[in-house]
């Protein structure tokens, strides 16, 4: 499986965001999609993630309310809507595969994408 994130940039807080990951490879439609994150000097993160179907999702606290995860199975492809951004949003954000919903363990990795927030 190949995923790879897109959608990073530089935004003001209050601003929004869509980050999209596209999924390639053999029986993809078979994984729970999310997205972590890391901020210079801290350790990755969990953000999001979603069901197979897409019917079932949850969000770190921290990001509870802002931003909300999306798939199309059609497309291979979960995004992340990302709204109301703060400055302590600025991280790498990861797309990542897992057969579990809690992405734990997470069996691959997408590039990362670079989110900015200015305050």
């Amino acid at each position: 499986v190949q995923l790879q994130a897109s959608g990073g940039g530089l935004v003001q807080a209050g601003g929004s965001l869509r980050l999209s990951c596209a999924a390639s490879g053999r029986f993809v439609s078979n994984y729970a999609m999310g997205w972590f994150r890391q901020a210079p000097g801290k350790e990755r993160e969990f953000v999001a993630a979603i069901s197979l179907s897409g019917g079932s999702s949850y969000y770190a606290y921290f990001v509870k309310g802002r931003f909300t995860i999306s798939r199309n199975n059609a497309k291979n492809t979960v995004y992340l809507q990302m709204n109301s951004l703060k400055p302590e949003d600025t991280a790498i954000y990861y797309c990542a595969t897992s057969t579990r919903l809690g992405l734990v363990p997470v069996d691959y990795w997408g590039q990362g994408t670079q989110v900015t927030v200015s305050s």
